[in-house]
């Protein structure tokens, strides 16, 4: 036996640090981004009437992640906040991403064949509004 229990147990648990990290990353870079579109839009439209008579959904750009971009490209600040709900959206993707990569290296391939699963249910989710 190469490896013994003690450093696969480490390695899991660096594993699981490099997460945990990944998720806070995630949540915290989110969490600015959609302030920061906030703040754009309080200060330009804080004083704007509103009207609920009227149901108008989101613009188009607003649907795509190309219009997305766009719209953050020229400072529009429902693009900024768009942005950060997709980044929202992205970091448990990305952290199961990365658990099959972590997996691999590890080379534990049944927890890479229900993390690749787990991944192409969320990205087919993502992709068919599913």
């Amino acid at each position: 036996m190469s490896e013994t229990a003690d450093e696969h147990g480490h390695e899991d648990f660096a594993l699981e640090q490099r997460l945990g990290t990944l998720l806070r990353g995630g949540v915290i870079l989110s969490a600015a981004v959609t302030l920061i579109g906030g703040i754009m839009f309080l200060a330009s439209h804080g004083n704007a009437p509103v009207s609920y008579h009227t149901f108008s959904g989101e613009p188009e750009g607003l649907r795509t992640v190309g219009g997305v971009v766009e719209g953050v490209v020229h400072g529009d600040s429902i693009s900024i906040i768009q942005l950060g709900v997709l980044l929202l959206i992205a970091t448990p993707i990305a952290r199961v991403l990365f658990s099959v990569l972590g997996f691999a290296r590890e080379r534990d391939w049944m927890y890479v064949a229900c993390s690749t699963l787990v991944l192409a249910l969320l990205l087919y989710g993502l992709v068919h509004g599913g």
